[in-house]
């Protein structure tokens, strides 16, 4: 097939252009001519090998604790995130207690029963209040594969009004739905009733909740998902304290309608898009660390 050569007057570089001219469809990430059909590149992997897809999605599980913590979000020993294991989905794999987010590798991940029990080897322990959140939540919403709660800042400073967020902006469109409140603070977690309380206050449909007087939790089909979903509730709740401050001050809100508040959510606020929106932090995080967040 002929070739048409295009050399640029102020670079060396030389474009090298097919004469049928440019390749068909566009590089866009959604479908401007149809905007109710998703972009084919919003795609979540999928893996015939069970095992694969465990270390892929434990290896994600890590990014997202180096993410968090270069976010500000590590807090001591508080703070955790979950998954159910691909390959045995009655068991979920944690993150060992006292062990700093920045530090956090895939191979130090924890694979536990309900019960608490390992299954696998592991010289670790693991919070009793994350587990008993995030068991109760795997074994009452099956349709969620991954769960994230940290002590954040602002999520913290919201949550003390028991409150859910206004539609201040686009970004806060992302919870138009799904954005659960626990209403009632029973201390640190350490009753299954309290872990079965808060699985109650997502409900058959929640994937996001305010828990009052005590932070956020995000959860999702990946922990790609959960992640991003934390991050925008975390900068949600923080813009949302903003807002109220000026309106102390005398200065009125004007909230987006709900017709556009809907459609914004359905076209960010669905999973594969909100895998996707994680997928930058994870390749910076891979990177600073040099591929040992992988190991």
């Amino acid at each position: 097939m002929a070739t048409a050569t295009v050399t640029s007057s102020v670079s060396a570089h030389t474009i090298s252009l097919q004469a049928s001219g440019p390749p068909e469809g566009n590089v866009l990430n959604w479908n401007v001519a149809d905007s109710a059909k998703p972009s084919s590149l919003h795609k979540i992997p999928t893996f015939s090998d069970k095992y694969a897809e465990r270390q892929w999605a434990k290896e994600h599980m890590a990014t997202a604790f180096r993410t968090f913590a270069r976010l500000g979000w590590a807090d001591g020993a508080s703070g955790h995130i979950s998954l159910r294991d691909p390959v045995d989905p009655e068991l979920f794999w944690i993150n060992p207690y006292a062990k700093h987010f920045a530090l956090m590798k895939a191979s130090d991940l924890v694979l536990i029963d309900h019960s608490g029990k390992p299954m696998v080897e592991t010289t670790h322990q693991v919070n009793a209040a994350g587990f008993i959140i995030h068991s109760s939540i795997h074994q009452a919403r099956p349709d969620l594969n991954a769960v994230a709660h940290m002590h954040s800042p602002y999520g913290r400073a919201w949550s003390c009004f028991g409150r859910g967020l206004e539609m201040l902006n686009q970004d806060s469109c992302m919870f138009y739905r799904g954005l659960k409140v626990y209403e009632g603070f029973g201390g640190v977690v350490l009753a299954r009733e309290e872990g079965q309380r808060i699985a109650n206050a997502l409900g058959s449909s929640g994937k996001n909740l305010i828990l009052q007087n005590h932070g956020l939790l995000t959860a999702g089909a990946t922990v790609d998902e959960a992640a991003a979903s934390f991050i925008g509730l975390e900068r949600a709740c923080q813009a949302q304290l903003l807002a109220e401050a000026a309106a102390a001050n005398g200065i009125p809100k004007k909230l987006v309608g709900e017709e556009e508040a809907l459609y914004s959510y359905k076209v960010s606020g669905y999973p594969a898009c909100m895998h996707w929106q994680f997928m930058p932090e994870f390749d910076l995080t891979v990177h600073l660390s040099g591929g040992e967040v992988l190991q």
